[in-house]
This record gives C-alpha cells, sequence and structure tokens, in this order.
C-alpha cells in the first residue's frame, strides 16, 4: 500500500510540475509573442514616419529646383530622380506598416500624410509651401500619437 501511495505521490507531484512548467511556458511564449509584434509595429511605425518625412523634403526641393531661375536641367532631374526615389521607398514603408498593422484609424492617418505631400507640387508660391508642410507635420503628429497609442496596447 505505501508503494502504491508513493508512486500515485510521484506520478501527482511530477504532473503537477509538468502542468506548471507547460503554463509558464504557454505565458513566455505569449509575451515574446506580443514583445515582438510591438517591436515590428515600432520600426514599421518610425520607418514610415521617416520615409515620408525624407519624401516631404525631396518634394519641396523640386518645387524649388523647378522654380528656380534660370532652370537647371540637370539639378532638375536629380531632385526628381530623389524624389521618386523616395516615393517609391515610403510607399514600401506603407506596406509594410499595412502588413503588421492592418488598422483603419492608421490607414485614414497615412492617407492624410500623404494627401499632405502630394499638396507640395500644387503649391502656388513659397507660403502655401511653409502652409502645407505645417499640416504635414500635423498629420504626421497625429500619425505618431495613434500609433503610440498601438504600441502601448500591444505592450507586455
Amino acid at each position: 500500500m505505501t508503494s502504491v501511495v508513493a508512486v500515485a505521490g510521484t506520478l501527482i507531484g511530477s504532473l503537477t510540475t509538468y502542468l506548471f512548467q507547460r503554463r509558464t511556458a504557454e505565458r513566455a511564449e505569449a509575451v515574446a509573442r506580443r514583445e515582438r509584434l510591438r517591436q515590428e509595429r515600432l520600426a514599421a511605425y518610425s520607418g514610415y514616419a521617416a520615409a515620408v518625412t525624407d519624401l516631404k523634403r525631396a518634394k519641396i526641393t523640386l518645387w524649388f529646383r523647378q522654380r528656380r531661375s534660370p532652370r537647371d536641367e540637370e539639378s532638375l532631374l536629380a531632385a526628381l530622380l530623389e524624389s521618386d526615389r523616395l516615393g517609391a521607398a515610403a510607399e514600401t514603408a506603407a506596406f509594410r506598416l499595412q502588413l503588421v498593422a492592418d488598422d483603419p484609424q492608421l490607414r485614414r492617418l497615412m492617407e492624410a500624410v500623404s494627401a499632405k505631400v502630394g499638396e507640395i507640387t500644387h503649391a502656388e508660391d513659397r507660403q502655401a509651401v511653409i502652409v502645407i508642410e505645417s499640416g504635414f507635420e500635423q498629420a504626421v503628429r497625429t500619425f505618431i500619437d495613434a500609433a503610440a497609442g498601438q504600441l502601448r496596447e500591444v505592450s507586455p
């Protein structure tokens, strides 16, 4: 009888240990998964903000070079190519962001940022560029605030 109790006690102890270790491992895995998602989102959010900021700078440079007198075609072409390259980089950053955080609110905020960048091309004068740039900065701040809120939600 004592042997049966000892064996049963050992089995119950082993089972209990197994269950606790399994639960602990599952929790650790869930925390690690949430942290990886948070890190991926952080990289995507900051990458997008940096990419559109670089694009805005390139669009403003292009705007000024288009209006320079006398017109330097080589400098204008270089600005156009840089603007195009940075536009593609911003688009890639937007795709990545959408993959790691498919959120309708962030998508609307990204569209608002893109709209502000697009307005630069149609600015009438330097003052209009300044106003558009100010609106762009506000749109990016709004995006960053919303993205930061999502990062806090995902925190382990």
